[in-house]
């Protein structure tokens, strides 16, 4: 192989261009080119090629830069001027929604042979995640650009509600989603520029106003529409977007324009908010916020700076204020509160407010001109969630007002999802573990509400027990775990033989031994179950499984505990199970009456149980009557 040869191949994987120059016959062939389409594996004359890449690509703004490189004199003149090689960097606007970047290099590989290299940078300029201009690229070679045509900021709804919740690889791919859909719907017709953490900066060169909101609306159409990789119909994008039309000013001035418009979408959610369109009084309603600041010009200012955005009410002193705050609630979305005024000052509204406990809802930026350490370090001890320093800059004020809105309302939506998720996990965690314990008692011959009935009867008992004694320190979750866990307790007995567990008779000694192992057989089951080690449920259904039958004598199976040797939750799991078992119905026996099971339990002929739970079974038995056996035939 040649030198030349080497050289080029050694260029190849690197390269999206790669051209050799003969000197001798004044012609080039292309090697490998991501420039142009069509272009076949033989010699062109310099003209014919220099005029494919000027024609067949967008580089046309460029065609000086190219004339001059792809010249047969230029080519030739490389070899009189015996340099080695050059390089040279090309910008150009792609299809006019990017700049585009590519890195032209000119090697000699012999007296007679160049090498031309071009390799495509435009990953630099773009956002690795989303695929869109970065915000660097944009802030170096856009933002001070002169432009006409439409502007729109689009931001993606609750994205720092689906990294908490769901972790940041789903907030990744929802961005990525986002992008999609704008990218689609945009094409060639402008720009995508990733302009913040969930932000998107849409930009559409010479649009008519019309169009362009006609497309924004399709964008937040489909945005609700679009799926996220690995998640299923779980999640439902939204989007916000202010958009405005741009007519000779630098894209800077007109993003900051759709800034201030997607925040009024922001309000809405859901919502594409244009110049001119009127605040509606139905769908959406400005937040509130109260200033308190005894200087009836700092109260002026702020209300200039904020009016156009939110509902404003103002207090001149720290009594007013929190009448107002006593009045209105949270419906107040933001206090302003001046640190120094006559009366209750600053710091004793915080103080009063944080006695309230209106904090955490409603949080507090305070205005002042000291910001001394002292000072600020007292009020952000009280809960304050921001400062602003006197005097007023609009910037400033507007952000860190909109910034601290946002959060809070983010923070609540967040806990609103928490909520709805844990109900959701709880009914469905419920559900399958109620599924199964079904399929367990039906085998077992004792009917399918036997494992609803465990589920109740455990959650009452532990309930009733935390109201007579805080020795087991037990949580209303907690005893709603252990009573979901109780109901896996007899699951070893899906590896007892079928003859012997719905045998009609009474056991044989033997038969009965097989029965006993059905508690080791349980726990093994759940401890087998490794991705679920160290989960609360599968621990507390594990303990169950093996000593639901152990006695607080002793005399128990099948380790023979003695009383608090034995977990709380298998206590009450293995109470619940015997009181259930004798005022059901059995393949080997009638139901007992609810009185006679007290009885029985009672003197001991059950097993000896605690007599605190013992206790706490017979205060319940009107509740059972009611909640638990309403109409079976043991009432």
């Amino acid at each position: 192989m040649m030198e030349k040869d080497r050289f080029i191949a050694a260029l190849l994987p690197f390269c999206d261009t790669v051209c050799e120059y003969d000197r001798s016959c004044g012609k080039l062939r292309v090697c490998k080119t991501g420039l142009a389409q069509g272009i076949s594996d033989k010699w062109y004359s310099v003209d014919e090629l220099r005029n494919i890449f000027r024609d067949g690509c967008a580089v046309s703004a460029e065609k000086d830069v190219w004339t001059r490189y792809l010249s047969g004199e230029n080519l030739r003149g490389f070899f009189d001027e015996n340099a080695d090689n050059d390089s040279f960097r090309l910008r150009f606007r792609q299809g006019g929604q990017a700049y585009r970047q590519y890195d032209i290099r000119i090697d000699r590989v012999d007296d007679n042979t160049l090498v031309i290299s071009g390799r495509d940078t435009q990953e630099q300029e773009q956002d690795v995640l989303t695929g869109a201009l970065s915000r660097n690229h944009y802030e170096r070679d856009m933002s001070a650009e002169v432009f006409r045509g439409g502007v729109a900021l689009v931001d993606m709804d609750d994205l720092k509600l689906y990294n908490d919740v769901y972790g940041h690889s789903v907030g990744d791919k929802a961005l990525w989603a986002l992008a999609e859909v704008i990218r689609r719907e945009l094409g060639s017709r402008g720009s995508l520029v990733r302009y913040g953490g969930d932000e998107f900066l849409i930009l559409v060169p010479q649009a008519e106003e019309k169009e362009f909101a006609a497309m924004l609306e399709t964008v937040r159409q489909r945005v609700q529409s679009a799926g996220i990789p690995g998640c299923g119909d779980e999640l439902r994008l939204t989007v916000s977007i202010g958009c405005v039309m741009a007519q000779g000013e630098t894209i800077a001035a007109a993003a900051h324009r759709a800034d201030r418009l997607m925040y009024r979408a922001k309000r809405r959610k859901d919502a594409v908010v244009r110049e001119g369109d009127e605040e509606t009084a139905g769908g959406e309603t400005a937040q509130s916020i109260l200033i308190v600041d005894d200087a009836p010009l700092n109260r002026a200012i702020l209300r200039e700076m904020l009016g156009d955005t939110f509902q404003l009410a103002e207090a001149a002193d720290g009594a007013e204020c929190m009448a107002q705050l006593e009045k209105y609630g949270t419906d107040i979305a933001l206090v302003l509160l001046d640190m120094i005024m006559p009366g209750m000052d600053g710091i004793q509204v915080l103080e009063e407010m944080q006695r309230r406990e209106l904090l955490d809802d409603i949080p507090v930026i305070m205005i002042t001109a000291d910001t001394s350490a002292d000072s600020m370090s007292h009020a952000y001890e009280l809960g304050v969630a921001d400062y602003i320093e006197r005097p007023f800059d609009v910037q400033v004020v507007r952000r860190r007002v909109m910034n601290t809105v946002k959060l809070y309302a983010r923070q609540r939506r967040l806990t609103s999802v928490l909520i709805q998720q844990a109900r959701a996990q709880e009914r469905s965690s419920g559900m399958m573990a109620d599924v199964l314990a079904r399929i367990v008692a039906y085998r077992n011959g004792e009917g399918g509400d036997h494992a609803r009935h465990i589920r109740r009867l455990t959650e009452l008992l532990l309930e009733r027990l935390t109201e007579k004694t805080d020795r087991y320190r037990l949580t209303r979750p907690d005893c709603r775990r252990i009573a979901a866990a109780a109901m896996f307790h007899d699951i070893g007995k899906l590896d007892i033989p079928d003859e012997i567990l719905n045998k009609p008779g009474k056991l044989t000694a033997e038969e009965f031994e097989i029965i006993k192992g059905h508690p080791v057989i349980g726990e093994t089951i759940l401890r087998s179950m490794k991705d679920y080690q160290g989960e609360p449920l599968l621990e507390t259904a594990a303990e169950i499984c093996r000593w639901h039958h152990e006695r607080i004598d002793g005399k128990g199976y099948p380790d023979g505990l003695r009383g608090e040797e034995i977990p709380i939750a298998a206590q009450a799991a293995g109470l619940a199970d015997v009181f259930d078992a004798l005022v059901s119905r059995r393949v080997y026996k009638e139901p007992y009456p609810m009185d006679k099971a007290m009885e029985m339990i009672a003197a001991g002929e059950c097993g000896a149980f605690d007599p605190l739970l013992v206790e706490c079974l017979r205060e319940l038995q009107g509740t059972l009557r009611r909640e638990v056996y309403t109409g079976e035939e043991n009432q």
